[in-house]
Order: structure tokens, then sequence, then C-alpha cells
């Protein structure tokens, strides 16, 4: 990958982790509220649920978006972490905090190998965020 590409994707990076990073500091819909009418309670709670599942969405996207960040920084961006191939540029373009190839993806989809999660710097951006 060139100069070029990589800087491309940097800013693509660093523009998502901003957007990410400002609509998760907004945790006021997540908010218990009492009201004297259960089926006001029941609509509430479920849209607390919906909230808290958007925020854990994207959370667990600001970690991957962070660990691509890290990866640029270090050299190792475009590299598949499982099988150390180069990841294909519509791949990146598509999904640029990506860490697999589209062969390991799927395969980690399936399950069909641990994803590596023992050890990595995303567990421990997983950990501080």
């Amino acid at each position: 990958m060139n100069k070029t590409d990589l800087e491309k994707y940097k800013a693509v990076l660093e523009a998502k982790r901003d957007e990410l990073s400002a609509g998760l500091r907004n945790r006021e819909d997540i908010a218990i509220e009492k009201t004297p009418d259960a089926l006001d309670e029941v609509q509430l709670a479920g849209e607390r649920e919906l909230a808290i599942r958007n925020l854990d969405r994207e959370s667990n996207l600001l970690r991957n978006v962070k660990g691509a960040l890290i990866r640029v920084a270090d050299g190792s961006y475009g590299i598949c972490m499982h099988c150390e191939e180069e990841i294909k540029p519509k791949r990146l373009d598509a999904v640029p905090w990506t860490k697999y190839c589209i062969r390991c993806q799927e395969a980690a989809d399936r399950h069909e190998f641990e994803a590596e999660n023992a050890d990595t710097i995303d567990d421990m951006l997983a950990n501080a965020a």
C-alpha cells in the first residue's frame, strides 16, 4: 500500500473515530424513567433497550476504528491479522477498520477459527473504552 492510500484511510478512520466519539457522549436515552402508566414504562424500556444496543454497537465499532488507527501507526494496516495476506483495496474502501481479508472474515463469521482476542491491542482498547 502506498503512502497516499494509507493517508486516505487514516483520514477516513480519524473522521469515523471523531463521529463515533461524539455520538457516544449522548447517553440520555438510557436513563430509567418512571411513569404512572405501566404501558408507558414498557415503551420506555423498549426504547432504552434499543439505545443500549446502539451504544454497544457503536462502542464496538469505535474500538475497531481505534485498532485500525494503531495498525496504521505501526505499519500493519491493510494486512490480514489471521493469514497475513494483504487486504484488497475494495474491502478496505468498504470497511476501512477491518482486521481480516474477506476469506478470513467469512471463516471467522462461521467460527472456523478463533478471532485473535487474547493479548491483542484491540483487547487493550476494549478494556480501556
